[in-house]
């Protein structure tokens, strides 16, 4: 219960719910169509609440719309890493043996390669489709998960109670299924939840560096073209054009970074028993 009452949890999740409600209710509490045109960088005004950009799209709306696409991506990508990273490492925990060998040499060379670099390459020659970057994020995001999954499996195979359903014939898919992944359940959360955070700011670098879908509504794209824009901070426009959507990135990599370390004590044994 001191767990779920920690601030650094409710900060967390009151900055998650709101970007996910925001994602959710674009629709409905976006001022404008964010792809509309109108008066070119006009300040902010009751009309404009955020001002609008260089070809008079309101900024209001397109970070409200931003947060569908920022969620759609990460959301994607991490549930592709995290199926991916579990499903590798609770099988090679399971089966062991060669196979588990091969399974962590795999993972090295994964983990050896930079994944920047990689990301950008792979990205630009899949296209700047929104399915491209889930498939594309997801993949280069799977071995960290795979490893630390494989990493706690190991240590509760040894557990007598995974030992006992053995013994009584359960097969390694009912030993997965029944035991192993309900006590992973915690960690495979946090796991998640800061993936989530990692892919979310991912996308908005894609974005920025131009490899995302150029028709899309994202922060990254604001942010790039606002530096795009000549002499931004020779004027008063970067303050309603380029701070909102910076802000809003940080916002929404900070809320899941902050839930995945409030639910750092559910995930960590080590750190459950120097808890008073």
């Amino acid at each position: 219960m001191r767990v779920r009452a920690d601030p650094v949890v409710v900060a967390g999740a009151v900055l998650t719910l709101a970007l996910v409600a925001t994602a959710a209710l674009a629709p409905a509490i976006a001022p404008y169509d964010p792809r509309a045109l109108g008066p070119p960088l006009a300040p902010p005004s009751g009309a404009h609440l955020l001002g609008t950009n260089d070809i008079g799209q309101d900024i209001a709306s397109q970070v409200v719309w931003g947060a569908r696409s920022a969620v759609t991506v990460s959301l994607g990508a991490a549930l592709v890493a995290v199926v991916l990273g579990v499903a590798v490492g609770l099988g090679s925990a399971l089966v062991g043996g060669a196979a588990d060998t091969v399974a962590m040499r795999v993972l090295d060379v994964f983990l050896a390669v930079p994944q920047l670099p990689l990301l950008v390459l792979v990205a630009a020659l899949a296209g700047p489709r929104q399915a491209n970057l889930v498939v594309v994020i997801g993949l280069l995001r799977w071995p960290d998960i795979a490893r630390q999954v494989r990493s706690q499996a190991r240590s509760l195979r040894q557990r007598g109670w995974v030992s006992a359903a053995r013994g009584f014939g359960g097969g390694l898919g009912h030993v997965a299924r029944h035991h192993l992944l309900p006590a992973l359940g915690p960690v495979v959360v946090t796991l998640a939840v800061t993936t989530v955070a990692q892919t979310l700011l991912v996308e908005a670098g894609l974005a920025f560096l131009g490899l995302a879908d150029p028709t899309a509504v994202s922060w990254g794209l604001m942010v790039n073209r606002a530096l795009r824009f000549p002499g931004i901070f020779f004027i008063d426009a970067w303050r309603w054009w380029l701070l909102p959507p910076g802000l809003a990135i940080s916002l929404g990599v900070l809320g899941f970074m902050l839930l995945g370390v409030g639910l750092e004590p559910y995930a960590n044994p080590r750190w459950r028993r120097r808890s008073p």
